[in-house]
């Protein structure tokens, strides 16, 4: 299992358009993928799963993998996250 946690840069946070990429970006991995925001927990592949959390700018978040690329997901997703989704 990999964790990491993230800042949500971009000011309107995960809505449809920046939760499809980190959805596309998730599917890539064969890992089990999951996104923490306080005490809940949403499997990072559904949609409606990570817009449910209601994740808006300046929100923490945790990534969690587990699986044969659990890293190199959670390091992606990160990476995604921190670049704003180029917004």
């Amino acid at each position: 299992m990999f964790v990491k946690d993230v800042v949500v840069q971009n000011q309107v946070g995960l809505h449809a358009r920046p939760a499809t990429f980190f959805i596309q970006k998730a599917n890539e991995f064969k890992s089990s993928i999951w996104v923490d925001k306080e005490d809940r927990r949403v499997n990072a592949k559904s949609l409606l799963g990570v817009l449910s959390l209601g994740i808006v700018g300046n929100t923490d978040i945790r990534i969690i993998a587990d699986g044969v690329d659990e890293e190199e997901a959670v390091l992606a997703l990160v990476k995604l996250v921190e670049s704003g989704f180029a917004e």
